[in-house]
């Protein structure tokens, strides 16, 4: 098989999300709150059991029950993610309703993300290649600000983000929509991913896979780069 074009995931993939803790501190600067150590390292400790934080738990975290139909359906569109976000962190009892919002608004941030330490590197060599790249992700926002920022936006060549279809991984459509926009047949793209369950779904449309482990950005410093083998 030759690749011809690579998709990719977004969280845990290419970038990661900043850490609870650092979540937590940062809405707690924009609304001008503080907490005590001792409740601030149960607020937190309790945000991740939950999984509040969008793309910073597990994959497949157990919701509430009150919660858990609209979690599986929450990338489908913008509402239901920050319904279903929200809906998680107010499991969590905070000092002031101001912060479930501000906790969802960080997250959107570019701040709140950090590129793994080979994506650049390997966004690049793929450019230099002249393959091209997509972002295919289960996601409820517009997530290219990021990419902006951290400068890797120059080398991807389109954006398939689920809440904009109205469907999400595993969903064959998005893989085949990013396929379509690059102009290259699935049979010759490879899905990059974290995800075995979403990310698999390229294969139905005949994608090849290659996973990655969700792992902080200091846990996994060449995950990305064994693939350059594989083009």
């Amino acid at each position: 098989m030759t690749i011809k074009a690579v998709l990719f995931d977004f969280s845990g993939t290419l970038f990661r999300i900043e850490s609870t803790e650092s979540w937590l501190r940062a809405a707690l600067a924009a609304t001008e709150l503080t907490l005590p150590d001792d409740e601030f390292g149960r607020a937190a400790a309790r945000l991740d059991e939950v999984g509040a934080l969008p793309g910073g738990a597990p994959h497949h975290i157990e919701a509430p029950a009150h919660l858990a139909e609209l979690m599986a359906v929450r990338d489908v569109d913008a509402e239901r993610h920050r319904a279903a976000y929200t809906g998680l962190a107010r499991e969590v009892p905070l000092p002031d309703e101001r912060l479930y919002d501000a906790l969802y608004e960080r997250h959107m941030t570019p701040a709140a993300w950090r590129p793994y330490p080979d994506a650049l590197d390997v966004l690049s060599a793929l450019g230099e290649r002249g393959v091209p790249v997509g972002i295919v992700s289960n996601i409820g926002w517009d997530l290219r600000p990021v990419f902006v920022e951290h400068g890797l936006d120059p080398y991807v060549d389109t954006y398939v983000m689920s809440y904009r279809h109205g469907v999400q991984k595993p969903d064959a459509r998005l893989f085949t929509a990013a396929c379509e926009a690059l102009g290259v047949a699935p049979g010759d793209t490879l899905m990059v991913g974290d995800d075995r369950r979403a990310d698999a779904g390229a294969a139905a449309v005949g994608c090849a896979l290659h996973f990655v482990d969700h792992l902080p950005v200091t846990q996994r410093p060449d995950g990305l780069r064994p693939l350059l083998d594989l083009i």
